[in-house]
């Protein structure tokens, strides 16, 4: 009798699905879907919030139709460092300060629907970044939870040993576990491995990963103690191609080192986290060819890296189309990579049944120029612009009117 009410319920649903007016109907476009292992030219129907369909060819009514003839009908974009607790207040550097940004005006234009902050709130304070920035935001956020009580806030703030508890931390973490995806630590300048063993034990009394951004030492923490001794299989290392100065790099002389190689077979999660200071072409490109490829591409957004060489995810994720990662890479270290790296597996792709949160992207060719955050200059063929982006079902950018009706002047 089970049985029999499941096959009914399942017929049903299909017959209502296929009896329903689609909301909205892509078109014709090249859908990328590294999840499901697609890479082909598919129409996508959605309804309400969510895809109900991908198909080779979709012919049912839709309220409306978008025409991606030629365009890339890719998941939504997820970008899982950035700096989003924005706000007002003096020297607190990316915590409730100035240089932390609202993510709307920087999210959708790029193509993502979703962010991940890193770090700007400790236990201290998430709260108050939860009132202000989560709930005055469209763009769909979730946080990496400083160690630092009193998060990001600069200077001696997030050096002071005594503000990192893990147990608090990690209770905060539980209690909003909806919201906070992992632990993280950055911009500690002394050489004593303390603030990642209190990070990581964080992380293990929460059950969720560590980003851990290296800050300067000397004598220099060795990275292949970080990457083969403190940090687990699932745990991030961000900021993967920097070459700053106090800190070991992944590329020296010109060759990956093999801890790094290792790290990443033990399923260590190298993330660009490219930043106002962070990336290099003199380590991206010969990790790159040497096979040290992102599991994730991020743009540690603020105000000095999008007006410096990093700009936006879209920006990034051409960088590193026109340095050795061909296109599927790219769309699956922005889209089910970082999904999967943050346990929300209900984002990132474009099965029937998920989050209809989908970016339409045109592969543009021409002559670019690319800046590192040295002010070095490499030039490329090709980059990539979003043309229209949609958020549970709502178009929340549409650059050349892809999903406007025509206007005709009479």
């Amino acid at each position: 009798m089970k049985k029999f009410t499941f096959i009914l319920f399942f017929l049903c649903s299909f017959l209502s699905a296929q009896s329903q007016t689609i909301d909205v109907l892509i078109k014709n476009g090249h859908v990328i879907d590294p999840k499901n292992n697609i890479d082909a030219i598919m129409d996508v129907a959605i309804i309400g919030n969510k895809i109900i369909e991908v198909a080779a060819k979709i012919s049912k009514p839709a309220v409306k139709t978008i025409d991606a003839t030629g365009l890339y009908v890719v998941p939504g974009l997820i970008d899982i460092h950035g700096h989003h607790y924005f706000g007002t207040e003096q020297d607190k550097y990316l915590s409730d300060s100035y240089a932390a940004l609202p993510p709307d005006g920087f999210t959708f234009r790029a193509g993502v629907t979703t962010v991940v902050d890193a770090g700007g709130a400790g236990w201290r304070n998430f709260l108050d970044f939860k009132n202000q920035a989560f709930a005055n935001s469209k763009t769909r956020m979730f946080a990496f939870l400083n160690i630092v009580g009193a998060g990001m806030s600069g200077g001696a703030t997030e050096q002071n040993l005594a503000d990192m508890d893990p147990k608090l931390t990690a209770m905060v973490a539980k209690q909003y576990s909806d919201l906070i995806v992992g632990i993280k630590l950055a911009h500690y300048m002394s050489s004593e491995w303390a603030p990642t063993d209190r990070a990581v034990k964080a992380g293990e009394l929460a059950g969720i990963p560590v980003m851990v951004d290296f800050g300067a030492a000397k004598p220099v923490l060795s990275w292949e103690t970080l990457l083969l001794e403190k940090l687990r299989p699932g745990d991030i290392v961000t900021h993967c191609y920097g070459q700053t100065e106090g800190r070991m790099h992944i590329v020296e002389n010109g060759k990956v080192q093999a801890y790094a190689t290792a790290a990443q077979k033990r399923g260590v999660n190298f993330d660009v986290g490219h930043g106002g200071g962070s990336f290099m072409f003199e380590q991206a490109i010969p990790a790159i060819k040497q096979g040290l490829k992102p599991n994730s591409i991020s743009t540690d957004l603020h105000t000095g890296s999008m007006n410096g060489g990093m700009k936006d995810m879209a920006n990034v994720m051409s960088k590193l189309l026109n340095i050795g990662l061909n296109l599927n890479e790219v769309i699956a270290c922005s889209t089910w990579n970082p999904a999967q790296i943050i346990n929300k597996k209900e984002l990132g792709h474009l099965s029937a049944g998920a989050l209809a949160d989908v970016a339409i992207l045109s592969l543009d060719k021409g002559t670019y120029g690319f800046v590192d955050v040295g002010g070095n200059k490499l030039m490329g063929d090709k980059k990539l612009t979003c043309q229209l982006t949609i958020l549970n079902g709502d178009v929340v950018w549409d650059l050349n009117g892809l999903a406007a009706p025509l206007y005709i002047n009479k």
